[in-house]
């Protein structure tokens, strides 16, 4: 390809969208770029403004205070709360007070899944920052025992681990030997 029949712009620059937006920083136009985190307005003037905002705008929920509840450690009011893991139920005195409501929708443990590592905790449903159920010790971080299927109490046929996991395959449910060197499906 000979001088006069390069492109115009780079490939970077070419990927750039631009809109009729301006920096409030600068006043320069703003474009939407990409990343591996997704999409967002930035400055095209960048390094020199380094403007960015997000595409979408989440919206934020402000507190609402539940009239007529008590924090057992404080007495102060407690609030529906949005945090970076979604919605809960804290103390009004934050953060004086790091009260928050614990959640009851913990079948672990009610069944009392005890963890196959130490023996001595109890695994429990979790959720991560990108929105996955995962399993893990309560007693982390002196154990790191997780496992990304719903466990079972149960003994493998084949190696006796003493748990299980409940596995959704195409012929449908099977429970699978938890230890990850054997992996073994039970036979039904």
């Amino acid at each position: 390809m000979s001088n006069s029949e390069k492109p115009l712009f780079s490939r970077h620059e070419h990927a750039l969208e631009k809109t009729a937006e301006v920096c409030p920083e600068c006043g320069a136009q703003l474009a939407i770029k990409h990343s591996k985190s997704g999409s967002f307005f930035g400055c095209v003037t960048y390094p020199s403004c380094e403007y960015t905002r997000a595409v979408v705008e989440h919206e934020r929920v402000d507190d609402k205070i539940l009239v007529g509840s008590e924090c057992p450690e404080c007495s102060n009011e407690l609030a529906v709360k949005q945090g970076r893991y979604g919605m809960f139920i804290g103390c009004t005195n934050y953060p004086k007070c790091h009260y928050i409501v614990a959640q009851d929708n913990n079948e672990l443990e009610q069944q009392n899944v005890i963890c196959p590592d130490c023996k001595k905790g109890n695994l429990q449903s979790k959720v991560s920052r990108f929105g996955k159920t995962f399993y893990s010790c309560d007693h982390y971080p002196k154990c790191k025992f997780v496992v990304n299927h719903e466990p079972v109490v149960g003994e493998c046929e084949k190696c006796g681990f003493d748990l299980l996991l409940k596995r959704q395959m195409a012929a449908g449910e099977k429970l699978q030997c938890a230890s990850k060197p054997c992996g073994h499906f039970q036979k039904n």
